[in-house]
């Protein structure tokens, strides 16, 4: 072996190391504080829930006390999503879909990883889907959260992955009067686009057994928040090998997660699994349906969901990604609104981090080795045109590119939102509106205090546009219906 290609394998095995460490870091800061929130949350429900035994024993033949709790009840039941107060389509709620490592309401206690926004409208649905799970078997995760019954993967699907055909299940879904009706508007963050995208896709297709008279206006409204719409260079560069867009490299840090989520999820400690889980419950790694040989085969990469490449990694390669989308269609009555983010300028022609403080420490390399990648010559770039220097804008986690709308293999209809604002038009349904944000790929999610006051102006836009210009709409269209237009 060369020195300098000595010297190559000695930097990047120190970079995979140095990474392992920033993420393992950064994940362990944000598991123990859940931890100790969901502790600290369950401990107090259980003294309030003490406290209200004894208040309820106290006044149990108290006929006043009974009436009034009769009607607090009555009264809860009615604020429920799914109870009878959504009366009008203008009422959509909006769900809003975390991406990878992501989790849903009260996984962590009291940390959010919308990072409270979801407290700026009393309709907001957070679903807690698998945070490494593939964009697949998300999408039908989310189906069954918002209509209820068991998550059904599909026959052919879950035979071709090795993993069980059902998940979990709902007994009530949280919309279960979710239909052409009652549809809904969705908020995705980064790989969530993709899971609501091909949702909406596959209630088109009427994909879900038993749900007949699904299809794609069940979505009243997708915006995209720093979305991989197109995929992204970041996997290669994480260790998707850019010959074929989802086998792992040897040495890379997906190797070292792949490792550390097999053992993970195989010791399957219950207080650890209620606060996070990574999603592939039914591809029982667990030691109590896998025992040791489980474990040696999936550490081997012989079984399960990364031997399978049935995850989200290799969904959010180029190359998958175009496969992903030659069957995803804009829908013609369905609005889209684009977020795309950018931490990236250029300095003397080369891409370059814009700011060293205001990205996150956990971005910052990968800022800097996403805007000096380059696609290997020697292997076939992933799409004909592709250009590096196309690539090179990003967040630190997605390229600035991939997240404006839909254009791999072929541009969907789409308009810069700045040129719509600025002429004052109403966004029209079956365009994605685009724009730009200078922000890092978590700005807006996790920590509130980061985004300052920026992170209220974004969410603010988001949800006042769902229910002010897309309610428009929908009173427009039923009193079409009314008068039988």
């Amino acid at each position: 072996m060369y020195p300098l290609e000595l010297l190559w394998h000695m930097w990047a095995a120190t970079e995979v190391l140095i990474s392992a460490l920033l993420h393992f870091g950064y994940g362990m800061v944000i598991f123990g504080s859940g931890l100790v929130s969901k502790t600290v949350t369950v401990s107090t429900s259980k003294a309030k829930a003490r406290e209200s035994a004894k208040i309820m024993q106290l006044d149990l033949d108290n006929t006043e006390f009974t009436q009034n709790l009769s009607m607090y009840s009555a009264t809860a039941d009615q604020g429920s999503l799914n109870g009878s107060f959504l009366e009008g389509l203008e009422e959509a709620p909006i769900v809003l879909v975390h991406g990878i490592f992501g989790f849903g309401q009260g996984k962590f206690g009291s940390i959010s990883y919308w990072a409270g926004a979801e407290n700026k409208d009393n309709r907001i649905l957070i679903p807690d889907l698998g945070p490494l799970s593939s964009v697949h078997d998300r999408a039908c995760e989310l189906f069954y959260y918002l209509k209820g019954a068991t998550v059904d993967y599909g026959v052919e699907h879950s035979h071709q992955y090795g993993h069980a055909r059902f998940g979990r299940h709902y007994m009530e879904g949280h919309y279960p009067e979710w239909d052409e009706n009652h549809p809904v508007h969705f908020v995705g963050h980064s790989s969530g686009v993709q899971v609501v995208r091909l949702l909406q896709q596959m209630l088109a297709d009427k994909w879900f057994k038993g749900h007949v008279s699904t299809s794609a206006d069940w979505v009243l409204s997708v915006t995209s928040l720093s979305g991989a719409l197109n995929g992204t260079t970041r996997v290669y560069i994480d260790g998707i090998r850019p010959e074929d867009g989802h086998s792992i490299k040897t040495v890379s840090l997906l190797q070292l997660l792949r490792l550390g989520v097999v053992i993970y999820e195989w010791l399957d400690i219950p207080l650890l699994k209620r606060c996070y889980t990574f999603g592939f419950e039914y591809f029982n790694l667990s030691w109590r349906q896998s025992g040791l040989r489980g474990l040696f085969t999936s550490l081997l990469n012989t079984s399960g969901p990364f031997a399978s490449g049935d995850w989200i990694l290799p969904d959010l390669s180029i190359q998958t990604t175009l496969q992903l989308n030659h069957g995803l269609k804009t829908n013609a009555n369905t609005y889209y609104i684009s977020y795309a983010t950018k931490r990236t300028t250029k300095l003397f022609g080369q891409t370059v981090p814009s700011s060293l403080s205001n990205i996150h420490p956990i971005l910052l390399i990968r800022a800097l080795q996403m805007s000096f990648w380059r696609h290997p010559s020697t292997t076939s770039p992933p799409y004909e045109g592709y250009r590096d220097e196309d690539w090179q804008d990003n967040d630190g986690a997605l390229n600035t590119i991939s997240m404006l709308y839909p254009r791999l293999p072929s541009p969907h209809p789409n308009v810069s939102l700045e040129l719509d604002a600025k002429d004052r038009q109403i966004l029209l349904p079956g365009i994605w509106y685009h724009t730009v944000l200078e922000a890092d790929h978590i700005q807006f999610i996790i920590n509130r205090d980061r985004a300052g006051v920026y992170f209220d102006v974004l969410y603010d836009s988001i949800f006042q546009r769902c229910r002010k210009q897309m309610r428009r709409s929908l009173i427009e269209k039923r009193d079409h219906i009314s008068i039988g237009i």
